[in-house]
């Protein structure tokens, strides 16, 4: 059991933070799925950004804030009671990437 919760935990690192050796690349798709993971929070904390924000409803504006990687963290600190994402990562990337995409 304790082998397979280390596998889930490094699994569960590479597809939030993303992995040079994977070569991974931020895209909108990878955004909404992050946007949609409650991985992004705390473990004990079963709620993603979708929850608030279902289909990234009430967002269509995010994409234009200047701060926007900050009111990501924010959210992730906050509601989420996650650790903050590097803003350098492809996981922040797509979600910005994503949050863009919403603008009407």
């Amino acid at each position: 059991m304790k082998k397979v919760k280390i596998c889930f935990v490094m699994v569960s690192a590479l597809l939030l933070y993303g992995s040079s050796a994977l070569a991974e690349q931020a895209s909108v798709e990878r955004g909404k799925e992050l946007f949609n993971n409650p991985g992004l929070g705390a473990s004990q904390n079963a709620i993603s950004c979708g929850t608030c924000h279902p289909g990234g409803e009430g967002m269509e504006k995010a994409g234009g804030n200047p701060e926007l990687a900050a009111m990501i963290n924010r959210c992730i600190k906050g509601p989420l009671k996650g650790e903050p994402l590097d803003e350098k990562t492809v996981a922040m990337e797509s979600l910005e990437m994503y949050l863009k995409s919403l603008a009407k």
